[in-house]
């Protein structure tokens, strides 16, 4: 039993080594997000005084007629958003060559299991 004690000593200590490691890597890796890129604070401000001028007109206008709500309705996403940023927004239409997360995964364990 002394013997057995003394062979696992070793690994004991390699595993108490691997796991204050660990830790300290998980706590210091946030801290290298910071490095990565960082938008200009002018960035998209174009397309905010746009949406505001267009806020400010419907605010001073009077409520739209139900036909007015429809047809900017049929132009866009919706009454409000209409077709801003459409073609950056993903929808069934436009991301059928998009995998799923559940497919992703199966192709990960396939690859891991080898039945690939």
């Amino acid at each position: 039993m002394k013997i057995f004690s003394l062979v696992l000593r070793p690994f004991k200590f390699v595993i108490i080594a691997f796991t204050c490691a660990l830790l300290l890597l998980s706590s210091t890796i946030p801290a290298f997000a910071i490095e990565s890129y960082q938008s200009e604070p002018t960035e998209a401000t174009t397309q905010l005084l746009e949406t505001q001028r267009r806020t400010d007109e419907v605010a001073k206008s009077p409520p739209p007629t139900l036909k007015e709500v429809q047809k900017k309705s049929n132009e866009g996403l919706n009454e409000v958003q209409g077709a801003a940023d459409i073609d950056q927004m993903k929808r069934p239409e436009n991301s059928q060559s998009a995998t799923s997360v559940e497919d992703e995964v199966k192709s990960f364990l396939e690859k891991v299991t080898g039945n690939k």
